[in-house]
C-alpha cells in the first residue's frame, strides 16, 4: 500500500487567519451583530463554513446561519479580488513537502476550504501539482467526519494503516481517528497541543522538519505492532 500525507490546510500548510477573521467580521456585521472575538473565530477554522459560524451562533436559527456563510463568501471574494488575501505558506512548508515526496509519500489535502479556495491558495504557492488528492468541503460532511479521509485514501491507493492526516485543529485528529488513520498534530496552528492529544493525536510536530520522521515513525509503529 502506499502511504498518504494528508494535510489539512488552513492553519497547517498556510497562515490564513487574517483574511478568515476579517471576513467573518464583516459577515457579522452586515447581519446587524457583535463581531465574535478573534480567538473564537480562530477556533472554528477548518470546520465548514456554515458549520463554523453554527458554532459561533449556536442558539440562532440556520437560516441566518446560512446567510453568515454567503456574506463572509462574498467578503472574501472581494478581498482577493483587491489583492488582499494573505495566506504565506508556515515556515518550512515548502520544504517538508519535498521531503515528504522525496521519501515516496502521495500528498494530498483534506480541508474546510471550497475547491475554488484551496485552488488559488496552493497555485498561489505553486504546490497545486504536489497533491494526487485534494478533499474539500464542497464535495464532503463537515470535519470531523471521515469522508475526506475516506476519498484521500481512496485516490492514493493508501490504507488507514499508511495514512497519516496531518493537522492543527482537534477536527483534523478526531477525522484521523474516525477514519482510522494516524493522527499528526502541528504545534503552529489554531489548537493548542494539549488540545490535539486530547482529540487523538499520536504525535505533536513542533517545526516542519519533524513531519516526514514523524509520519514515517507512526506507520512503522504500526506495522511493527
Amino acid at each position: 500500500m502506499n502511504r498518504l500525507a494528508l494535510f489539512d490546510c488552513d492553519g497547517t500548510l498556510v497562515d490564513s487567519q487574517h483574511a478568515i477573521c476579517s471576513c467573518m467580521e464583516e459577515a457579522f456585521t452586515k447581519s446587524g451583530l457583535a463581531t465574535p472575538g478573534r480567538d473564537a473565530t480562530r477556533r472554528i477554522v477548518g470546520l465548514s463554513l456554515v458549520h463554523a459560524v453554527r458554532s459561533l451562533l449556536p442558539d440562532r436559527e440556520s437560516a441566518l446561519h446560512h446567510q453568515i456563510a454567503e456574506d463572509y463568501k462574498t467578503a472574501f471574494q472581494g478581498l482577493r479580488a483587491r489583492g488582499q488575501v494573505q495566506e504565506p505558506l508556515f515556515d518550512g512548508i515548502a520544504n517538508a513537502l519535498e521531503e515528504l515526496a522525496a521519501a515516496g509519500w502521495q500528498l494530498g489535502v483534506a480541508t474546510g476550504k471550497s475547491d475554488r479556495g484551496l485552488d488559488l491558495c496552493l497555485n498561489g504557492h505553486k504546490l497545486h501539482e504536489r497533491f494526487v488528492t485534494l478533499q474539500t468541503a464542497d464535495r464532503h460532511p463537515s470535519k470531523p467526519h471521515p469522508s475526506m479521509v475516506m476519498q484521500a485514501m481512496a485516490d492514493a491507493g493508501a490504507s488507514p494503516e499508511t495514512t497519516v492526516v496531518i493537522g492543527d485543529t482537534s477536527y483534523d485528529m478526531l477525522m484521523a481517528r474516525a477514519a482510522g488513520a494516524r493522527a499528526l498534530g502541528v504545534a503552529w496552528g489554531y489548537h493548542a497541543p494539549i488540545e490535539l492529544e486530547a482529540a487523538g493525536a499520536m504525535a505533536i510536530a513542533t517545526a516542519a522538519t519533524d513531519l516526514e520522521s514523524l509520519a514515517a515513525r507512526m506507520v512503522k509503529e504500526h506495522a511493527d505492532g
